[in-house]
């Protein structure tokens, strides 16, 4: 197994397990908005890849076979992230059959590491019910605030 940053040589690779992801983590998605974000997935990762998004992939005989995303994100200060930089850890995923190996963990040290490098003040992220025992075990903690979580949609 290799693990590593990708790069902008990856990008179809990144396109193809961020598809595999998002088809098991929403199970049924629309033609149209499967279409939509197959056609966007390229562009943003052109953009963004290791400006704001880094991508920690794990692979095997050259097919990525899991990734850990992390979006570092400049906020203007405040005293809960005193540099402005947070991180958001998105796309933490492993194809079945690589399960329950340590990959995803492996993945997530590497991103923690970077996230230090990069002097952001936290990482955040949302745990599914399976990857919530990894992201306890790797030292997150539940965030409790006194404010509402909400959301405009367009």
């Amino acid at each position: 197994m290799n693990y590593r940053a990708a790069d902008k040589n990856d990008i179809e690779k990144l396109v193809n397990i961020r598809i595999a992801y998002l088809k098991e983590d929403f199970g049924e998605i629309s033609d149209e908005s499967f279409k939509t974000i197959c056609k966007s997935l390229p562009e943003y990762f052109i953009k963004h890849l290791n400006n704001d998004i880094f991508a920690f992939i794990a692979e095997n005989d050259d097919i990525v076979v899991s990734s850990a995303f992390l979006l570092i994100m400049e906020k203007p200060a405040n005293p809960c992230f005193v540099t402005g930089r947070i991180g958001n850890v998105l796309n933490v995923y492993t194809a079945p059959g690589h399960r329950q190996k340590g990959i995803a963990g492996r993945l997530m040290d590497m991103l923690i590491k970077f996230g230090r490098e990069k002097s952001i003040d936290y990482i955040e992220l949302k745990a599914t019910d399976i990857g919530y025992p990894l992201y306890k075990k790797l030292g997150f903690v539940e965030n409790v605030s006194s404010y509402t979580d909400m959301k405009f949609y367009f």
